[in-house]
Protein backbone atom coordinates (compact mmCIF):
# COMPACT_ATOMS: atom_id res chain seq x y z
CA UNK A 1 0.00 0.00 0.00
CA UNK A 2 1.58 3.49 -1.32
CA UNK A 3 0.78 6.11 1.42
CA UNK A 4 -0.08 9.52 0.31
CA UNK A 5 -2.14 10.66 3.34
CA UNK A 6 -0.75 11.97 6.39
CA UNK A 7 -0.54 10.76 9.53
CA UNK A 8 -3.71 12.25 12.11
CA UNK A 9 -2.72 11.73 15.38
CA UNK A 10 -2.18 15.07 17.41
CA UNK A 11 -0.19 17.56 15.79
CA UNK A 12 2.49 17.65 18.83
CA UNK A 13 3.26 15.39 21.68
CA UNK A 14 2.99 17.67 24.85
CA UNK A 15 6.24 18.00 27.33
CA UNK A 16 8.43 16.56 24.13
CA UNK A 17 11.26 17.64 22.37
CA UNK A 18 10.75 17.16 18.76
CA UNK A 19 12.95 17.12 16.25
CA UNK A 20 12.67 19.63 13.30
CA UNK A 21 10.85 19.25 10.49
CA UNK A 22 13.90 19.14 8.13
CA UNK A 23 17.71 18.22 9.70
CA UNK A 24 21.13 17.31 8.16
CA UNK A 25 21.58 14.46 11.04
CA UNK A 26 20.26 10.93 10.19
CA UNK A 27 16.66 9.82 10.74
CA UNK A 28 16.67 8.45 14.71
CA UNK A 29 15.14 4.81 14.35
CA UNK A 30 12.69 3.12 16.99
CA UNK A 31 12.78 -0.77 16.31
CA UNK A 32 10.20 -2.34 18.24
CA UNK A 33 11.40 -6.27 18.55
CA UNK A 34 14.20 -7.60 18.86
CA UNK A 35 14.18 -11.02 16.90
CA UNK A 36 16.17 -12.02 13.89
CA UNK A 37 14.68 -8.62 12.16
CA UNK A 38 15.35 -6.38 14.26
CA UNK A 39 18.98 -7.72 15.59
CA UNK A 40 19.92 -7.82 11.88
CA UNK A 41 18.74 -4.07 11.35
CA UNK A 42 20.19 -2.37 13.97
CA UNK A 43 23.76 -4.64 13.36
CA UNK A 44 23.39 -2.71 9.46
CA UNK A 45 21.77 0.69 10.94
CA UNK A 46 24.98 0.24 13.72
CA UNK A 47 27.52 0.26 10.60
CA UNK A 48 25.55 3.01 8.60
CA UNK A 49 25.83 5.60 11.80
CA UNK A 50 22.90 5.78 11.78
CA UNK A 51 20.95 6.24 15.69
CA UNK A 52 18.82 3.39 17.10
CA UNK A 53 17.35 1.48 19.71
CA UNK A 54 15.80 -1.42 20.25
CA UNK A 55 12.93 -2.58 22.21
CA UNK A 56 11.94 -5.72 23.35
CA UNK A 57 8.64 -6.91 25.25
CA UNK A 58 10.22 -9.85 27.22
CA UNK A 59 13.14 -9.89 29.59
CA UNK A 60 15.28 -12.73 26.91
CA UNK A 61 15.17 -13.76 24.65
CA UNK A 62 18.53 -22.47 8.23
CA UNK A 63 19.44 -19.26 6.27
CA UNK A 64 20.58 -19.77 2.17
CA UNK A 65 23.00 -18.11 0.03
CA UNK A 66 20.23 -14.98 0.12
CA UNK A 67 21.69 -13.79 3.46
CA UNK A 68 25.21 -14.93 3.24
CA UNK A 69 26.66 -11.80 0.84
CA UNK A 70 25.19 -9.50 3.72
CA UNK A 71 26.46 -11.78 6.66
CA UNK A 72 30.07 -11.89 4.92
CA UNK A 73 29.80 -7.79 5.33
CA UNK A 74 29.59 -7.91 9.04
CA UNK A 75 31.58 -10.90 9.49
CA UNK A 76 28.49 -12.41 11.03
CA UNK A 77 28.91 -15.58 8.30
CA UNK A 78 32.28 -16.89 9.42
CA UNK A 79 30.70 -17.19 13.06
CA UNK A 80 28.22 -18.74 11.92
CA UNK A 81 30.34 -21.42 9.92
CA UNK A 82 31.53 -22.42 13.17
CA UNK A 83 28.10 -22.99 14.70
CA UNK A 84 26.83 -25.00 12.12
CA UNK A 85 27.46 -28.11 10.13
CA UNK A 86 26.90 -28.17 6.02
CA UNK A 87 23.98 -29.89 5.08
CA UNK A 88 25.19 -32.66 2.11
CA UNK A 89 22.04 -34.74 2.22
CA UNK A 90 18.59 -35.43 3.61
CA UNK A 91 16.46 -38.32 4.01
CA UNK A 92 12.90 -38.84 3.69
CA UNK A 93 10.98 -41.63 5.82
CA UNK A 94 7.51 -42.95 6.67
CA UNK A 95 6.25 -43.42 10.35
CA UNK A 96 7.51 -47.15 10.24
CA UNK A 97 11.50 -45.45 9.09
CA UNK A 98 10.96 -46.60 5.24
CA UNK A 99 12.74 -43.96 2.89
CA UNK A 100 10.56 -42.23 0.90
CA UNK A 101 13.40 -40.38 -0.89
CA UNK A 102 17.13 -39.41 -0.08
CA UNK A 103 18.23 -35.92 -1.43
CA UNK A 104 21.61 -35.24 -2.19
CA UNK A 105 22.98 -31.87 -2.09
CA UNK A 106 25.04 -31.74 -5.43
CA UNK A 107 28.45 -30.35 -6.05
CA UNK A 108 27.15 -28.20 -8.90
CA UNK A 109 25.13 -25.94 -6.25
CA UNK A 110 27.85 -25.24 -4.28
CA UNK A 111 29.74 -24.26 -7.74
CA UNK A 112 26.98 -22.43 -9.15
CA UNK A 113 25.82 -20.51 -5.71
CA UNK A 114 29.20 -20.07 -4.08
CA UNK A 115 27.57 -20.98 -0.59
CA UNK A 116 26.32 -24.30 1.30
CA UNK A 117 23.77 -24.97 3.09
CA UNK A 118 23.98 -24.79 6.88
CA UNK A 119 22.14 -26.55 9.60
CA UNK A 120 22.66 -24.70 13.27
CA UNK A 121 20.21 -23.91 16.29
CA UNK A 122 18.37 -20.69 16.38
CA UNK A 123 19.68 -19.54 19.42
CA UNK A 124 23.40 -19.81 18.02
CA UNK A 125 22.65 -16.83 15.50
CA UNK A 126 20.73 -14.85 18.13
CA UNK A 127 23.22 -15.16 20.46
CA UNK A 128 26.05 -13.68 17.20
CA UNK A 129 23.72 -10.90 16.61
CA UNK A 130 22.68 -9.64 20.01
CA UNK A 131 26.74 -9.47 20.73
CA UNK A 132 26.81 -6.68 18.14
CA UNK A 133 24.52 -4.61 19.80
CA UNK A 134 25.95 -2.43 21.71
CA UNK A 135 23.96 -2.54 25.25
CA UNK A 136 22.58 0.96 26.32
CA UNK A 137 21.04 0.80 22.78
CA UNK A 138 19.00 -2.66 23.25
CA UNK A 139 16.15 -2.17 26.03
CA UNK A 140 14.67 -5.61 27.77
CA UNK A 141 10.85 -5.71 29.21
CA UNK A 142 9.43 -2.90 27.11
CA UNK A 143 6.19 -3.49 26.15
CA UNK A 144 4.87 -0.83 23.66
CA UNK A 145 1.22 0.27 24.45
CA UNK A 146 0.61 2.09 21.33
CA UNK A 147 2.37 4.90 19.19
CA UNK A 148 1.63 8.19 17.81
CA UNK A 149 3.03 9.83 14.04
CA UNK A 150 2.96 13.40 12.73
CA UNK A 151 5.00 15.23 10.18
CA UNK A 152 7.09 16.03 13.45
CA UNK A 153 7.90 12.93 14.74
CA UNK A 154 7.68 9.39 16.02
CA UNK A 155 6.66 8.74 19.96
CA UNK A 156 6.01 5.64 21.18
CA UNK A 157 4.50 5.09 25.23
CA UNK A 158 5.38 1.60 26.90
CA UNK A 159 4.01 -0.17 29.88
CA UNK A 160 5.79 1.15 32.63
CA UNK A 161 4.29 4.32 31.29
CA UNK A 162 7.53 6.35 29.60
CA UNK A 163 7.73 7.67 26.41
CA UNK A 164 10.49 7.51 23.84
CA UNK A 165 11.01 9.56 20.48
CA UNK A 166 12.33 9.35 17.01
CA UNK A 167 12.13 9.78 13.38
CA UNK A 168 10.94 6.08 12.15
CA UNK A 169 9.34 3.44 13.75
CA UNK A 170 9.67 0.19 12.71
CA UNK A 171 7.57 -3.04 13.67
CA UNK A 172 9.75 -5.97 13.59
CA UNK A 173 7.59 -7.32 16.58
CA UNK A 174 6.97 -10.57 14.68
CA UNK A 175 3.27 -12.42 13.17
CA UNK A 176 1.43 -10.80 16.09
CA UNK A 177 3.01 -7.79 15.73
CA UNK A 178 1.46 -4.76 18.17
CA UNK A 179 2.65 -2.25 15.89
CA UNK A 180 0.90 -3.24 13.34
CA UNK A 181 -2.25 -4.04 15.50
CA UNK A 182 -1.89 -0.60 16.20
CA UNK A 183 -1.34 1.30 13.09
CA UNK A 184 -4.29 -1.15 11.47
CA UNK A 185 -6.81 -0.33 13.90
CA UNK A 186 -6.27 3.44 13.37
CA UNK A 187 -6.09 3.22 9.26
CA UNK A 188 -9.35 1.14 9.53
CA UNK A 189 -10.97 4.11 11.77
CA UNK A 190 -9.79 6.66 8.82
CA UNK A 191 -11.28 3.95 6.32
CA UNK A 192 -7.81 3.56 5.01
CA UNK A 193 -7.18 0.04 5.25
CA UNK A 194 -7.84 -2.56 2.52
CA UNK A 195 -9.79 -5.22 3.15
CA UNK A 196 -7.19 -8.16 2.14
CA UNK A 197 -5.82 -6.98 5.72
CA UNK A 198 -8.68 -7.07 7.77
CA UNK A 199 -8.63 -11.24 7.63
CA UNK A 200 -7.35 -13.05 9.98
CA UNK A 201 -3.78 -15.59 9.31
CA UNK A 202 -4.32 -18.67 8.49
CA UNK A 203 -3.00 -21.62 10.85
CA UNK A 204 -2.79 -24.80 9.71
CA UNK A 205 0.00 -26.55 11.73
CA UNK A 206 1.37 -26.43 15.60
CA UNK A 207 5.04 -27.05 15.76
CA UNK A 208 7.22 -28.13 18.47
CA UNK A 209 10.83 -27.50 19.02
CA UNK A 210 14.04 -28.13 20.80
CA UNK A 211 17.64 -28.74 20.92
CA UNK A 212 19.30 -31.27 23.17
CA UNK A 213 21.77 -30.91 25.37
CA UNK A 214 25.36 -32.29 24.23
CA UNK A 215 24.84 -36.20 23.94
CA UNK A 216 26.86 -39.47 23.72
CA UNK A 217 28.38 -39.73 20.22
CA UNK A 218 29.08 -43.43 21.25
CA UNK A 219 25.34 -44.21 21.68
CA UNK A 220 24.43 -41.26 18.76
CA UNK A 221 27.08 -42.78 16.22
CA UNK A 222 26.00 -39.71 13.60
CA UNK A 223 26.95 -36.90 15.77
CA UNK A 224 30.68 -37.19 15.25
CA UNK A 225 30.24 -36.89 11.52
CA UNK A 226 31.30 -33.35 9.94
CA UNK A 227 28.19 -32.97 7.93
CA UNK A 228 24.62 -32.60 9.48
CA UNK A 229 22.67 -35.52 9.63
CA UNK A 230 19.20 -34.29 8.29
CA UNK A 231 15.98 -36.82 8.54
CA UNK A 232 12.44 -36.20 7.77
CA UNK A 233 9.85 -38.52 8.98
CA UNK A 234 6.06 -38.38 8.11
CA UNK A 235 3.16 -40.23 9.27
CA UNK A 236 0.50 -41.54 7.58
CA UNK A 237 -3.30 -40.02 7.43
CA UNK A 238 -3.88 -41.70 10.80
CA UNK A 239 -0.90 -39.82 11.81
CA UNK A 240 -1.10 -36.12 11.31
CA UNK A 241 2.25 -35.44 12.15
CA UNK A 242 5.51 -34.64 10.74
CA UNK A 243 9.20 -34.74 12.85
CA UNK A 244 12.67 -33.75 11.99
CA UNK A 245 15.68 -34.57 13.47
CA UNK A 246 19.06 -32.18 12.62
CA UNK A 247 22.58 -32.54 14.33
CA UNK A 248 24.76 -29.12 14.59
CA UNK A 249 28.09 -28.95 16.60
CA UNK A 250 28.39 -29.64 20.35
CA UNK A 251 26.95 -33.09 19.62
CA UNK A 252 23.49 -31.91 20.48
CA UNK A 253 20.32 -32.65 18.41
CA UNK A 254 17.83 -29.99 16.95
CA UNK A 255 14.23 -31.23 16.60
CA UNK A 256 10.94 -30.58 15.73
CA UNK A 257 7.63 -32.55 15.76
CA UNK A 258 4.31 -30.45 13.55
CA UNK A 259 0.84 -31.15 13.95
CA UNK A 260 -1.37 -30.71 10.58
CA UNK A 261 -4.31 -29.02 13.10
CA UNK A 262 -7.08 -30.13 10.63
CA UNK A 263 -6.16 -33.64 10.91
CA UNK A 264 -5.44 -33.80 14.65
CA UNK A 265 -7.88 -34.28 17.15
CA UNK A 266 -7.57 -30.37 18.61
CA UNK A 267 -10.23 -28.84 20.46
CA UNK A 268 -10.71 -25.40 18.46
CA UNK A 269 -10.49 -23.35 22.23
CA UNK A 270 -7.93 -24.85 23.02
CA UNK A 271 -5.79 -24.08 19.48
CA UNK A 272 -6.72 -20.66 19.94
CA UNK A 273 -4.82 -20.39 23.29
CA UNK A 274 -1.51 -19.29 22.64
CA UNK A 275 -0.64 -19.83 26.63
CA UNK A 276 -0.57 -23.57 27.01
CA UNK A 277 0.75 -24.05 30.31
CA UNK A 278 3.85 -26.40 30.11
CA UNK A 279 1.57 -29.10 31.40
CA UNK A 280 -0.53 -29.04 28.36
CA UNK A 281 2.57 -28.85 26.08
CA UNK A 282 4.30 -32.05 28.09
CA UNK A 283 0.52 -33.93 27.29
CA UNK A 284 0.59 -33.40 23.70
CA UNK A 285 4.80 -34.30 23.75
CA UNK A 286 3.79 -37.44 25.50
CA UNK A 287 1.53 -38.40 22.65
CA UNK A 288 4.78 -39.12 19.93
CA UNK A 289 7.55 -40.26 22.52
CA UNK A 290 6.77 -43.65 20.86
CA UNK A 291 7.52 -42.36 17.15
CA UNK A 292 10.62 -43.35 15.16
CA UNK A 293 13.66 -41.50 14.53
CA UNK A 294 17.51 -42.42 13.47
CA UNK A 295 18.42 -42.67 17.17
CA UNK A 296 15.31 -44.55 18.73
CA UNK A 297 12.15 -43.40 20.07
CA UNK A 298 11.91 -39.72 20.19
CA UNK A 299 10.84 -39.18 23.38
CA UNK A 300 14.78 -39.79 24.31
CA UNK A 301 15.57 -37.07 22.43
CA UNK A 302 12.81 -35.03 24.07
CA UNK A 303 14.30 -36.61 27.43
CA UNK A 304 17.53 -34.65 26.73
CA UNK A 305 15.88 -31.57 25.74
CA UNK A 306 15.67 -29.02 28.85
CA UNK A 307 11.94 -28.20 29.33
CA UNK A 308 12.29 -24.74 29.23
CA UNK A 309 14.35 -24.96 26.06
CA UNK A 310 11.01 -26.56 24.15
CA UNK A 311 9.09 -24.15 22.31
CA UNK A 312 5.69 -24.52 21.02
CA UNK A 313 5.13 -22.47 17.43
CA UNK A 314 2.28 -21.88 15.28
CA UNK A 315 2.64 -21.90 11.51
CA UNK A 316 0.53 -19.54 10.23
CA UNK A 317 0.66 -17.49 6.97
CA UNK A 318 -0.76 -14.00 5.55
CA UNK A 319 0.90 -11.48 3.22
CA UNK A 320 0.00 -7.87 4.48
CA UNK A 321 -0.67 -5.49 1.86
CA UNK A 322 -0.04 -2.40 3.92
CA UNK A 323 3.70 -2.47 5.22
CA UNK A 324 3.69 1.46 6.00
CA UNK A 325 2.25 4.17 6.69
CA UNK A 326 3.50 7.98 7.56
CA UNK A 327 7.04 7.38 9.77
CA UNK A 328 5.79 3.07 10.61
CA UNK A 329 6.99 0.47 8.94
CA UNK A 330 6.97 -3.59 9.35
CA UNK A 331 9.29 -6.13 8.30
CA UNK A 332 9.70 -9.63 8.92
CA UNK A 333 6.54 -11.41 9.84
CA UNK A 334 5.24 -8.29 10.99
CA UNK A 335 4.76 -7.56 7.27
CA UNK A 336 4.47 -11.20 5.43
CA UNK A 337 3.64 -14.49 7.53
CA UNK A 338 5.13 -17.65 5.74
CA UNK A 339 5.36 -21.09 6.44
CA UNK A 340 8.72 -21.94 7.70
CA UNK A 341 9.02 -25.27 5.61
CA UNK A 342 12.00 -24.11 4.14
CA UNK A 343 13.97 -21.24 6.39
CA UNK A 344 12.59 -18.47 4.15
CA UNK A 345 10.67 -17.16 7.09
CA UNK A 346 13.74 -16.06 8.91
CA UNK A 347 15.66 -15.49 5.98
CA UNK A 348 13.67 -12.92 4.40
CA UNK A 349 13.19 -10.91 7.70
CA UNK A 350 16.85 -10.33 7.38
CA UNK A 351 16.95 -9.45 4.02
CA UNK A 352 14.08 -7.32 4.80
CA UNK A 353 16.07 -5.70 7.61
CA UNK A 354 19.48 -4.75 4.77
CA UNK A 355 17.14 -3.73 2.37
CA UNK A 356 15.60 -1.20 4.67
CA UNK A 357 18.96 -0.13 6.28
CA UNK A 358 20.05 0.85 2.32
CA UNK A 359 16.36 2.95 2.26
CA UNK A 360 16.80 4.70 5.54
CA UNK A 361 20.76 5.68 4.88
CA UNK A 362 19.26 7.16 1.56
CA UNK A 363 17.09 9.31 3.97
CA UNK A 364 19.37 12.60 3.65
CA UNK A 365 18.38 15.17 4.90
CA UNK A 366 15.99 14.08 7.25
CA UNK A 367 12.61 15.07 6.20
CA UNK A 368 8.81 13.66 6.48
CA UNK A 369 8.93 13.38 2.95
CA UNK A 370 11.88 11.74 2.17
CA UNK A 371 11.11 9.22 5.22
CA UNK A 372 8.08 8.62 3.33
CA UNK A 373 9.54 8.41 -0.03
CA UNK A 374 12.13 5.78 2.07
CA UNK A 375 9.44 3.82 3.22
CA UNK A 376 7.88 3.80 -0.15
CA UNK A 377 10.88 2.62 -2.31
CA UNK A 378 11.54 -0.15 0.65
CA UNK A 379 8.09 -1.86 -0.27
CA UNK A 380 8.36 -1.38 -3.92
CA UNK A 381 11.70 -3.49 -4.09
CA UNK A 382 10.47 -6.50 -1.76
CA UNK A 383 6.72 -6.87 -2.32
CA UNK A 384 6.83 -9.05 -5.50
CA UNK A 385 9.59 -10.98 -4.46
CA UNK A 386 8.14 -12.04 -1.03
CA UNK A 387 4.58 -12.55 -3.26
CA UNK A 388 6.50 -15.54 -5.22
CA UNK A 389 8.23 -16.49 -1.66
CA UNK A 390 4.66 -16.94 -0.11
CA UNK A 391 3.33 -19.30 -2.78
CA UNK A 392 6.68 -20.86 -2.45
CA UNK A 393 6.42 -21.53 1.36
CA UNK A 394 2.67 -23.01 0.87
CA UNK A 395 4.37 -26.24 -2.45
CA UNK A 396 7.13 -26.71 0.29
CA UNK A 397 4.99 -27.14 3.16
CA UNK A 398 2.94 -29.40 1.46
CA UNK A 399 6.16 -31.55 0.73
CA UNK A 400 7.34 -31.36 4.01
CA UNK A 401 4.27 -31.82 6.64
CA UNK A 402 0.97 -32.43 3.94
CA UNK A 403 -0.69 -35.62 4.90
CA UNK A 404 -3.92 -35.56 3.23
CA UNK A 405 -4.57 -38.53 0.40
CA UNK A 406 -3.56 -35.34 -2.54
CA UNK A 407 -0.55 -33.87 -0.08
CA UNK A 408 0.97 -37.20 -0.07
CA UNK A 409 0.86 -38.20 -4.04
CA UNK A 410 2.04 -34.73 -4.83
CA UNK A 411 5.25 -35.20 -1.96
CA UNK A 412 6.17 -38.59 -4.23
CA UNK A 413 6.00 -36.72 -7.67
CA UNK A 414 8.04 -34.26 -6.34
CA UNK A 415 10.67 -36.13 -4.25
CA UNK A 416 10.53 -39.48 -6.70
CA UNK A 417 9.63 -38.27 -10.40
CA UNK A 418 10.56 -34.78 -10.52
CA UNK A 419 13.36 -34.39 -12.46
CA UNK A 420 16.63 -33.50 -10.32
CA UNK A 421 17.82 -31.10 -13.09
CA UNK A 422 14.45 -29.11 -12.32
CA UNK A 423 14.93 -28.81 -8.38
CA UNK A 424 18.46 -27.79 -9.11
CA UNK A 425 17.33 -24.86 -11.26
CA UNK A 426 15.06 -23.70 -9.05
CA UNK A 427 17.77 -23.38 -6.63
CA UNK A 428 20.29 -21.57 -8.37
CA UNK A 429 17.72 -19.09 -9.61
CA UNK A 430 16.19 -18.80 -5.47
CA UNK A 431 19.87 -17.45 -4.38
CA UNK A 432 20.64 -14.89 -7.48
CA UNK A 433 18.79 -12.51 -5.22
CA UNK A 434 21.29 -11.41 -2.42
CA UNK A 435 21.16 -7.81 -1.43
CA UNK A 436 23.76 -6.31 0.51
CA UNK A 437 24.40 -3.25 2.22
CA UNK A 438 25.17 -0.41 -0.36
CA UNK A 439 26.85 1.46 2.79
CA UNK A 440 29.61 -1.20 3.14
CA UNK A 441 32.57 -2.84 1.21
CA UNK A 442 30.59 -5.41 -1.11
CA UNK A 443 31.39 -9.05 -0.37
CA UNK A 444 32.73 -10.69 -3.60
CA UNK A 445 30.40 -12.96 -5.60
CA UNK A 446 30.06 -16.20 -5.16
CA UNK A 447 29.86 -19.37 -7.17
CA UNK A 448 29.37 -19.25 -11.27
CA UNK A 449 25.73 -18.33 -11.15
CA UNK A 450 24.57 -14.95 -12.36
CA UNK A 451 23.11 -12.58 -9.04
CA UNK A 452 20.38 -10.15 -9.56
CA UNK A 453 21.69 -6.71 -9.46
CA UNK A 454 20.12 -4.69 -6.34
CA UNK A 455 19.08 -0.65 -6.50
CA UNK A 456 22.32 1.36 -5.72
CA UNK A 457 22.45 3.86 -3.23
CA UNK A 458 20.83 6.87 -4.45
CA UNK A 459 22.88 8.99 -1.86
CA UNK A 460 26.26 7.54 -2.54
CA UNK A 461 26.12 8.13 -6.36
CA UNK A 462 24.80 11.98 -5.41
CA UNK A 463 27.90 12.18 -3.45
CA UNK A 464 30.17 10.90 -6.10
CA UNK A 465 28.67 13.53 -8.48
CA UNK A 466 29.02 16.49 -6.32
CA UNK A 467 33.12 15.06 -5.51
CA UNK A 468 33.83 14.66 -9.17
CA UNK A 469 32.32 18.07 -10.02
CA UNK A 470 34.07 19.37 -7.61
CA UNK A 471 37.55 18.41 -8.75
CA UNK A 472 36.57 19.01 -12.39
CA UNK A 473 35.64 22.62 -12.16
CA UNK A 474 38.06 25.14 -13.67
CA UNK A 475 40.00 27.31 -11.19
CA UNK A 476 39.68 31.11 -12.29
CA UNK A 477 43.24 32.57 -13.18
Amino acid sequence: MSDNTEPTSPTSFKGSDLPPLEKDEPPKVLIVGAGLAGLYLGTFLEQAGIPYEIFERVAEIKPLANVFSSMEQISVYEELLKVSKPCLSGTFYTGDMKVIAQLETKDEVYDNTGYGRLLFARPELYDILIKRIPPHKLHMSKKMLSFQQNREGVMLRFSDNTTVHGDVLVGADGAHSGVRQHLYKTLQAQGLLPKADTRNMHKGYISFVGTTIPLDPAKYPGLARPDSVNSYHIGDSSMPYSWVTFTVPGNKICWNVVIQVKLADIEEEQFRNSDWSREENMKMLDKIRDFKTCYGPLGDIIDATPKDRISKVYFEDMLFETWHHGRTVLIGDAAHKLLPSTGQGAVNAMIDAVVLANCLYDVKPTSYANIKAALDDFREQRFDYIKEQYTHSHTNAMIQFGHTWSERIFRYIILNWLPKSIMFKQIVKDSAYRPQANFLPQAPKRGTAPVILQKPSKRIQDEKDIAKKSTASPVAV
